[in-house]
């Protein structure tokens, strides 16, 4: 089909978008993701895009959304030529007009993670509307009004990023919706949902474009497409055809242009070299026994899994399904050790990694898992986390490296498992400037190529093309047959469920049903059933109790800016304590402040662990060097004195305190709130023309990146752990190696993370200090703001007066 006919076929709507002869490159013209495109989407339409993994749909959504400017070619959104190119002026891009057009336009990105800027719900989804300048009333609704439409209105207070994916997928959309955008666009939105999720996308994109809402929805899923009112389908950067669902689902070279599966070119043999030759139920032992195993977030108030038990032969295949949230990706992580039980006991191929029969020795542990690796394979839900090296192939490479072939035999394995997964035209790209999809592959191929036993996979084929999916179901019914243990987390893809012996469901991190394939799919339609019935129930006491919180702690309560200046008083006079008396006070203040707000002592210990250290070691520093006192003992140059205790004690319980006040503050006080409070204590400032609401926001963001960069860091560790590497189970020298190994992939993903989430302050119409935004909350110091500094005020004077007395 010619440009100019996809133009002609249009309807009579008005028009939102248009793009005229559009092209984009990521290296400079030596590959084109979109050449030379031209479309138009119209003001309540819902256009469907397909294509295969790579052929430029996540590039044209980042251009439909304003989040990309094209290298070539014309861009009108929301009525405002944002971007031309002509051959006098050459290329012009009008960033006053780009600004304009997002604040119409939504945009949920292909990973949700990455669309998340604060670290509660309701905040992350006021956090657009805000950057619109929508009234507090009109926000208070409209924030509520769309965790509904979404499913989370149970979940107002939670934090987002310790939500499962397809949780955090919904969050995103959230955020989009609370803009009331004339424009949406999502990339991939049901990647990571399970059906019923699905299904209630498809039910609010049907509920916006009835609105006028325009719709563009890029996905891999056919079915989805039928309920579009156009589907445009690309290859290559280029519209390959265009039309009404029934014009495109119908036509015959439709698998062609998807990405549906052909002829794939995959057999036993040709898997000769990549898997153990084990035939089934050779093992006296299970290949994988679960026996009572429980587990719970360090943080959380319920458990991720609960007296889970299963027992799996050798050579058999494990379907778990269940819905987003019921513990399938920590059961897989359980499995391979990435995590420990807080109670139970695990055996994975013929290892105890927990229970009664754990080695006690930490050499015996770490030589368990130094031969876990090299029985198992892990394939994680987001690739992204599990790739690190410069090139596919080198990525590939890493754990038949780490397994101690030689060099020709690493390169046979990495030639065969390119071949299998069809991506030998990869090789020597970067992992990172792939598709998702693509991604995927590399790392299913990283770890295929070290012919595990056991091969666990978590939600292997989200994300991908039609063909690219069946390439995987394929490799997994030849290893099957070749007798590898296989456990794959699914959304109850048929396929999936075809090649299981036996399939767990899990509901809540409970074991809801366990057995044949048949009979357990059963009991989750019976329960996704169920819980239709029962959602309008819900619904309602969601509505009367605003959520179901839990009732905020004192110290929670308290406006963040009388929380900020005191703790940050109560901090720095913390270097005045000199006298037994200050010290006593100041401990017997800190302990009640924890009793105010009822910290989790837990996670708060975990989150300190490293400053303890750096804690202790300063107070063995001083307990050495000091040699005031009375002399109690000496080792060569080293004198122990009384003085030297009393000053070691001091200086660690100064540091103690300083660093539990600054833990309390930010678990009590969430990034949007600090914002919020150093916004309006440096406003005074703003007057000599400094920018205090982008220095807010910074400190927000900060907060919010810290702990992004942890995951990033321990994902790292974990992909390498799980592929033979030795930052887990080598010799000190060999893990001291590795862990300054990590420091490259992890500066990468800082700067991915930092790109990503500057895409998203952009979608979500942050403009720094051109804009008046408005507060989702109000702040206002009460009764109980003015008594909490009344009092903190006491204890400080009497901390800084009592040497004076």
């Amino acid at each position: 089909m010619t440009q100019s006919a996809i133009l002609d076929s249009a309807d009579s709507k008005a028009t939102v978008a248009r793009l005229s002869q559009v092209s984009f490159s990521y290296d400079g013209g030596q590959n084109w993701a979109l050449d030379h495109l031209s479309m138009e989407v119209h003001a309540g339409e819902h256009l469907c895009i397909l294509g295969a993994n790579g052929s430029g749909k996540s590039t044209l959504g980042s251009i439909l959304s304003g989040a990309t400017a094209p290298d070539h070619g014309q861009v009108e959104l929301m009525g405002r030529a944002v971007c031309s190119d002509t051959p006098d002026q050459g290329r012009q891009i009008d960033t006053e007009a780009y600004r304009q057009a997002r604040r119409s336009i939504g945009m949920v990105f292909q990973n949700p993670e990455d669309q998340i800027v604060t670290t509660v719900v309701q905040d992350d989804v006021a956090f657009g509307p805000e950057n619109l300048g929508m009234p507090r009333q009109k926000m208070l609704s409209c924030v509520l009004a769309a965790l509904k439409q979404v499913d989370l209105q149970t979940r107002m207070n939670d934090d987002p990023t310790r939500m499962s994916g397809g949780q955090q997928q919904r969050l995103a959309l959230a955020g989009s919706l609370a803009m009331n955008p004339g424009m949406m666009v999502l990339d991939e939105p049901g990647a990571m949902l399970d059906a019923a999720g699905r299904q209630e996308i498809q039910s609010i994109l049907c509920r916006l474009t009835a609105q006028g809402t325009a719709v563009v929805h890029i996905t891999h899923l056919l079915e989805q497409a039928r309920q579009a009112d156009r589907v445009l389908v690309l290859d290559h950067g280029c519209i390959v055809a265009c039309g009404s669902p029934d014009q495109i689902l119908n036509r015959q070279d439709l698998p062609a242009l998807v990405g549906e599966p052909g002829p794939i070119p995959l057999t036993q043999s040709g898997a000769s070299n990549m898997g153990p030759k084990t035939a089934v139920g050779n093992h006296a032992s299970p290949m994988v026994k679960l026996s009572d195993v429980s587990y719970s977030f360090p943080d959380a108030d319920s458990k991720a899994l609960s007296h889970v038990n299963l027992e799996l032969a050798a050579g058999q295949t494990l379907a778990i399904i269940g819905r987003n949230g019921s513990g399938k990706s920590t059961l897989a992580r359980l499995i391979c050790a990435l995590a420990a039980p807080d109670s139970g006991s695990i055996q994975v191929a013929g290892l105890p990694l927990a229970g009664p029969d754990r080695p006690k020795a930490k050499h015996l542990r770490r030589q368990n898992l130094k031969l876990l690796r090299q029985r198992v394979g892990y394939v994680m839900q987001y690739p992204e986390h599990q790739l690190f090296a410069d090139t596919v192939s080198q990525d590939i490479a890493y754990g038949p490296h780490n397994l101690g072939y030689g060099p020709e035999q690493v390169q046979h394995r990495v030639d065969d498992a390119m071949k299998l997964l069809g991506i030998g035209d990869l090789a020597d790209r970067s992992p990172f400037d792939l598709s998702g999809g693509q991604r995927r592959l590399v790392a299913i191929a990283g770890v295929v190529a070290c012919s595990p036993q056991l091969l666990v996979l978590d939600e292997a084929t989200a994300s991908l093309d039609p063909q690219a999916c069946a390439r995987i179901m394929t490799l997994l019914r030849v290893l099957h047959q070749r007798g590898v243990t296989i456990i794959m987390s699914t959304h109850a893809d048929r396929e999936a469920l075809d090649l299981a012996d036996q399939t767990l469901l899990l509901e809540h991190g409970e074991t809801l049903a366990y057995g044949t394939t048949a009979e357990v799919v059963e009991r989750y339609h019976q329960l996704l059933a169920t819980d239709a019935a029962e959602k309008e129930t819900t619904e309602k006491k969601a509505d009367r109790t605003q959520g179901d919180q839990r009732p905020l702690s004192l110290l929670a309560r308290l406006d963040p800016r009388a929380k900020l200046v005191t703790f940050l008083l109560a901090m720095f006079t913390a270097f005045a304590i000199s006298t037994p008396a200050q010290l006593v006070l100041a401990l017997v203040v800190t302990v009640g402040l924890f009793a105010a707000a009822r910290a989790p002592l837990r996670s708060i210990m975990k989150s300190v662990k490293g400053f303890l250290f750096l804690m202790l070691l300063l107070a063995l520093f001083n307990l050495l060097v000091t040699q005031t006192g009375r002399r109690l003992a000496a080792w060569g140059p080293f004198v122990l004195t009384t003085g030297g205790i009393w000053v070691a004690v001091l200086y660690a319980c100064r540091f103690m305190l300083i660093i539990f006040l600054g833990a309390l503050l930010v678990e009590t006080t969430t990034p949007t709130q600090m914002t919020d409070a150093c916004e309006s204590l440096l406003s005074p400032l703003s007057r000599l023309g400094i920018h205090t609401n982008e220095i807010a926001l910074v400190l927000s963001l900060a907060l919010r990146f810290i702990p992004t960069l942890g995951r990033e860091v321990q994902a790292i560790v974990e992909a390498q752990a799980a592929r033979g590497g030795s930052i887990e189970s080598g010799s000190l020298s060999q893990r001291l190696h590795a862990a300054i190994a990590i420091t490259v992939p992890v500066f990468a993903g800082a700067l991915r993370h930092a790109d990503n989430l500057s895409r998203a302050l952009d979608a979500r119409c942050y403009e720094g200090s051109r804009q008046e935004r408005t507060h989702y909350r109000l702040l206002r110091l009460g009764r109980m703001d003015f008594l909490f500094i009344a009092l903190m005020a006491l204890y400080l004077l009497a901390l800084l007066l009592h040497p004076l007395f």
